[in-house]
């Protein structure tokens, strides 16, 4: 059976189970997770305990959750740089993986999510405590980027941040001139990530909080 991923091409933790995909070469199914596939969303609801994607599919393995699945390709394919060979390096690549995940990419869905849930009257405190939760995050990560080295792309850390900082500066901007946007710039230029925001770009319109012209 061919290589197989669930997803959706607009979606942050899909870009996070594609950018190592495509990073690799790899031969593989892109399966869309949309209306117009039921029998997608049908083996979704099966394969994950949410119904969630991304999912991988790899023969008779099934791996759910997007870090999980970049696990499974660095073991399957160990001359990558996917986790640094230097247990150090890969403690620091894992910790960053949470810290673009936690508090980088959740509170931009909170955002998203307000939209979603509120319609025309979203939560303006939710908004306000999500891009607060934003900018805390950014402070982190441009104090963490003056002092310490990122491992190689394409990493985990690559992965998780090219989606993250690609739409949370969407909801919160990133502030210009910094280490953070300077970093956005440079994940964003990886041939990998750039295939994911053009293949993304016919979906923009549907960003609840509206999509900025730009990028």
């Amino acid at each position: 059976m061919m290589l197989a991923l669930y997803g959706h091409l607009f979606s942050s933790y899909t870009w996070k189970g594609l950018i190592p995909l495509y990073e690799l070469g790899l031969d593989f199914e892109f399966r869309e997770a949309s209306p117009a596939f039921p029998e997608n969303g049908a083996f979704l609801a099966g394969a994950h305990p949410a119904g969630k994607f991304p999912v991988l599919v790899d023969g008779d393995t099934t791996i759910v959750e997007a870090t999980a699945i970049i696990e499974y390709l660095a073991v399957k394919h160990p001359g990558s740089t996917l986790i640094p060979a230097d247990p150090m390096q890969a403690v620091t690549t894992r910790m960053l993986d949470r810290v673009f995940d936690n508090y980088v990419m959740h509170n931009m869905n909170r955002v998203v999510m307000a939209h979603i849930l509120g319609g025309e009257n979203p939560d303006q405190g939710e908004i306000a405590n999500a891009r607060e939760a934003l900018r805390r995050a950014y402070r982190w990560l441009e104090e963490w980027l003056e002092h310490n080295r990122l491992p190689p792309h394409v990493s985990l850390v690559s992965c998780a941040a090219a989606p993250s900082l690609f739409y949370a500066d969407w909801v919160e901007r990133i502030p210009e001139g910094s280490r953070l946007a300077a970093l956005r710039a440079e994940l964003l230029a990886l041939p990998a990530a750039s295939r994911c925001v053009e293949d993304a770009r016919p979906f923009r319109g549907y960003f609840p909080p509206g999509a900025p012209d730009r990028d």
